[in-house]
């Protein structure tokens, strides 16, 4: 029988608490369930034909659905799954992609934690013993994996979300700009486009509180890492804090760029940016690769380019390579031996080339297994790739690393919402830096990966 993939919704007041931001990783997420709506009601109904069937194993799986992309290309996974296996339900549960973090705590206080997961605070769950270690046979699935004490609990979906610049090559070429080589020809290039007026020169969906995530990794990786990879323990050790010289310029940078946002970039959501470069509302987003199919969707006649955007001092540091999210297996589930099954079948069928293949297409992601799908790669995304091999430096996001390097539970969203008063203007960026030193200090006393607090 077939069987079609089944949406609970939550009632509001579940999710009233959860719109703070996304969790981690690749900062991908939005809050607009309503493509699912016809699959997601005719799953309901049939639900409830199958809920008693004899013998059957079933799992509730949840990711951060607020990519177009990423929920189709799920439901197909799922569908194809579900119909493979008669004798397993797979349940898709909406995410609530905006605030998809703190959703997954709101299920887990409830009671309602997930069989199988993506999972994005990888070490918080695995310190709290929520996650159940994989096998050996699925981790040799993937090039590489990031591990906890020698046990790894998720299996990367791709490689991390390279962001860029992502521009509509027909407006440049009107206009006769060109991909700029510096920071500063960068900077020329927004105040050619402002001083045209016929556009912005950025769209930025500031609403979306992880959104703010992409362009303040850029500035955070060209000022403090680019100074000392190891900032964030320098400032447990207490050798340096955030009123450090390197976080004011990260700032200034911000405040540079953002003066080229379009107008009520703080009231716009991620799921409207691709409408801004479509419809010539604006010439260029900062964004990752998942956008690509986003756009292509929304307008199979434009025809994008993509850049990094250099470092002021020249280096070309990008996101990229493995990272520590993916989809996991709950630890409760794992104790019922049939859904520990179920559910690395299902991970395993996710990651099949055909299946795989799939996400991989949906969200222009860089393939992380050993056996790689056959992709029909577009340009733009081979000029990405490209950049990841030459970049200077490959790494995750600023909230992405682990060990000494771990960040503070909610201390990403509060920097967000602190850069959002500084570009905002009610906020200076002493103050700012004032802020996030006392919110450091509060994070500091129920989590320090130096002295063991918060770890066990």
């Amino acid at each position: 029988m077939k069987k079609k993939v089944i949406a609970a919704m939550l009632a509001g007041a579940m999710v009233l608490g959860t719109l703070t931001g996304c969790g981690n990783g690749s900062e991908t997420g939005g809050e607009d369930n309503s493509g699912q709506a016809s699959d997601q009601d005719s799953g309901s109904d049939q639900a409830s034909d199958e809920s008693g069937a004899g013998g059957s194993t079933e799992l509730t799986f949840i990711f951060a659905d607020g990519d177009e992309g990423a929920k189709e290309s799920m439901n197909e996974i799922v569908n194809r799954f579900n119909e493979a296996n008669p004798d397993i339900t797979v349940t898709i549960e909406p995410g609530n992609g905006g605030a998809y973090s703190e959703f997954l705590k709101t299920k887990d206080s409830v009671g309602e934690f997930p069989d199988v997961m993506e999972m994005r605070d990888t070490a918080v769950y695995v310190r709290a013993e929520k996650l159940e270690p994989l096998s050996d046979e699925i981790v040799s699935l993937f090039k590489t994996t990031t591990d906890f004490g020698g046990k790894v609990y998720t299996a990367p979906l791709a490689g991390e979300n390279t962001n860029g610049i992502i521009y509509n090559k027909k407006y440049f070429d009107d206009n006769k700009l060109e991909e700029p080589a510096t920071y500063d020809e960068f900077i020329e290039l927004c105040e050619t486009i402002k001083e045209k007026g016929d556009m912005a020169p950025l769209v930025v969906g500031g609403q979306d509180i992880w959104h703010m995530g992409f362009l303040y990794h850029k500035a955070y990786n060209d000022q403090v890492l680019s100074q000392d990879p190891d900032f964030i323990e320098h400032c447990y050790d207490g050798s340096k804090d955030f009123s450090d010289e390197t976080m004011k310029k990260t700032f200034e940078e911000l405040q540079e760029i953002f003066q080229y946002a379009q107008d009520g970039w703080s009231s716009t959501p991620d799921a409207q940016i691709t409408t801004f470069l479509v419809n010539d509302m604006a010439a260029m987003m900062y964004s990752g690769t998942h956008m690509f199919s986003q756009i292509q969707s929304a307008a199979p006649d434009l025809e994008i380019g993509w850049f990094p955007i250099p470092s002021p001092d020249g280096k070309l540091r990008l996101v990229g390579g493995g990272g520590v999210g993916g989809l996991a297996v709950s630890a409760e589930a794992a104790q019922d031996p049939a859904k520990k099954e179920a559910a690395e079948k299902f991970i395993k069928f996710f990651y099949e080339p055909d299946n795989y293949k799939v996400y991989c297409e949906k969200l222009s992601a860089i393939p992380a297994t050993v056996e790689e799908p056959e992709l029909d790669v577009a340009d733009v995304l081979q000029e990405v790739i490209d950049a990841t091999n030459e970049a200077d430096e490959l790494a995750p996001m600023w909230n992405g690393r682990t060990g000494n390097n771990e960040l503070p539970p909610d201390f990403r969203n509060f920097t967000y919402k602190t850069l959002i008063e500084v570009l905002q203007g009610t906020r200076d960026i002493d103050s700012a830096c004032e802020e996030l030193n006392k919110t450091w200090k509060v994070g500091m006393e129920s989590f320090n990966p130096l002295t063991g607090v918060g770890i066990e």
